[in-house]
């Protein structure tokens, strides 16, 4: 299969970037879309050029560092699939594709595909947790009896792999879908309850002091989060940051 490429390049946060065009032949259809990125990368190198710089990591749809905008979608075309997940057999042969990195102001790019998501890390260590005193003898396994339905509820939203693509998508950059999954996996369950309104209120403030927007009700986060976190988890939020407020 050959490909026409559309490539961001920036050389670093502060230049003006451009889109570049390349040309790839030779590309198997069973090539994921980073392998197709790498093979570009052996090419440029091999002509002294600079290779084009991207997030990845364990390239098995755990770690969330891939995100990449193709054609206008967040981790490409295909649903729930992460872009190392994206197979090259996706696209017609001859298709030109466009590669980008994810756009919002609390996601500023490094360079060409790659963005900063610290803001998702700061979120997460204003609440996300479940503080247990780990000092003396080791504590004893929780024995609460959990809900069947809570407990697999909880596990949805525990594979939320913050990527990002639920803002890149958002017109409004919202970050509400990422904060809700982060705060239905503890508020589902009993050990997270301890800690229930002091997590909703901080996590959501702090998802405010990042810059990113407010929900904007369209729904496009659900349609392209590659795990299928649902607007029933920004339901739940809801729920729980009103609580939390009109108790105190």
């Amino acid at each position: 299969m050959k490909f026409t490429l559309k490539i961001w390049r920036q050389e670093n946060a502060t230049s003006k970037g451009r889109i570049k065009t390349y040309h790839l032949d030779g590309v198997d259809q069973d090539m994921s879309f980073l392998e197709m990125l790498d093979v570009l990368n052996a090419e440029l190198i091999d002509k002294g050029e600079e290779p084009v710089a991207f997030d990845h990591d364990c390239r098995e749809g755990i770690c969330g560092t891939c995100s990449l905008q193709i054609n206008g979608e967040p981790h490409g075309p295909e649903r729930l699939t992460t872009t190392c997940q994206l197979h090259m057999r996706r696209f017609k042969d001859g298709d030109t594709i466009v590669v980008e990195p994810f756009r919002a102001n609390a996601f500023p790019i490094i360079k060409d595909l790659v963005i900063d998501r610290s803001s998702f890390d700061r979120i997460q260590q204003a609440g996300g947790y479940v503080s247990v005193n780990t000092l003396g003898n080791t504590i004893d396994a929780n024995t609460i009896p959990v809900n069947h339905h809570d407990a697999e509820e909880s596990f949805n939203n525990a594979t939320c792999i913050g990527c990002g693509a639920c803002v890149a998508v958002c017109k409004n950059a919202s970050a509400v879908l990422f904060v809700s999954a982060k705060v239905s996996q503890f508020a589902l369950l009993p050990q997270g309850r301890v800690e229930a309104m002091d997590r909703v209120i901080k996590m959501v403030e702090q998802m405010d002091v990042e810059g990113f927007g407010s929900c904007s009700n369209t729904g496009a986060c659900e349609v392209v989060c590659p795990k299928g976190i649902t607007l029933l988890s920004i339901a739940r939020i809801n729920r729980e940051y009103l609580k939390a407020k009109l108790k105190g």
